[in-house]
């Protein structure tokens, strides 16, 4: 038979995670192919290239749609457990789960406007896939690549120890062109006793203007008390800018008030940090590289 396509494996995964259990993906794959009397040579298929089953491909992907809807969470790095909104959906006994049934959930709307971008026509419709240029599917395929590996960053990150958080961070600012050196720029390492970085690295590697660094791996959003708190260090520090990251994300109250200060701080949560790791290599390798050819003009343009 032709392996399903990763929409028809959302049905059988929440079906499989209905026992409210924690789930891997191996698990996942074992329970699928079952309900759906997958042959041993469809899930051994492999991809183009060669690295990685195209069964186990679809697999992630559609429990990354479904995490996207929040259908299921991700408890810890490679598990998923079916949520109160996915039992619902179960309830409603749908007969199939796919982008259509997936955009009555905003959090799964809200993704695939951020990765498609479509764009509005003149008649105020919006176009469809089909509508989309070579190109412009490329592009968007890249972007739903790479907001998954920034899922997957996340979730490793918050798996994670804290030592290995502070390494990240500093790894992250030296790759970035801040602190000199690793060893220059290590030195803000675990001031804050919390797992966490808390103090000054240098502007650039001549050390002409210091900005004050704080990191928290923290899955709660931090409001502006901690923000506040921040600011008021940055004088004992002597530093002027300061930039607060955190692997969760900022309230509204803390996002506005460092639009109200003097000080320049700059708060990167958890969706930037892992776009920073992607755009600077940090925790990320590169698979493959696509070349895209067009005509060379210049080539054809017969001499005089």
């Amino acid at each position: 038979m032709t392996l399903p396509t990763y929409d028809e494996f959302m049905l059988p995964i929440l079906r499989l995670a209905s026992d409210g259990k924690d789930h891997s993906f191996r698990a996942a794959m074992d329970g699928v192919a079952k309900q759906l009397s997958l042959s041993e040579a469809d899930q051994n298929e492999l991809l183009p290239s060669g690295v990685q089953t195209r069964y186990y491909n679809r697999i992630t992907w559609a429990v990354f749609y479904l995490a996207k809807s929040k259908l299921v969470m991700k408890p810890a790095r490679g598990r998923f457990r079916i949520t109160d909104r996915g039992r619902q959906l179960l309830d409603t006994n749908p007969p199939r789960i796919d982008a259509d049934l997936l955009s009555q959930y905003p959090e799964f709307v809200e993704f695939k406007n951020k990765t498609t971008e479509p764009k509005d026509t003149t008649d105020g419709t919006i176009e469809s896939d089909d509508d989309r240029t070579p190109d412009e599917e490329m592009e968007s395929a890249y972007r739903r690549l790479r907001s998954a590996l920034a899922d997957d960053l996340k979730d490793r990150i918050l798996g994670s120890s804290p030592g290995f958080f502070e390494r990240l961070v500093i790894d992250l600012l030296v790759a970035m062109g801040y602190g000199g050196s690793r060893s220059d720029a290590a030195q803000v390492v675990g001031k804050s006793g919390d797992g966490g970085i808390d103090g000054t690295i240098k502007e650039d590697r001549l050390g002409l203007d210091v900005i004050y660094v704080q990191a928290k791996r923290w899955e709660n959003p931090v409001g502006r008390k901690e923000i506040q708190s921040f600011a008021g260090s940055l004088e004992g520090e002597r530093a002027n800018k300061g930039v607060f990251i955190t692997t969760s994300s900022f309230s509204v109250h803390a996002l506005e008030y460092v639009q109200k200060i003097g000080k320049r701080i700059v708060l990167i949560d958890g969706d930037r940090l892992t776009q920073l790791m992607i755009d600077f290599g940090i925790g990320v390798s590169e698979v493959k590289r696509l070349t895209i050819m067009k005509v060379d003009g210049d080539y054809f343009e017969e001499l005089e």
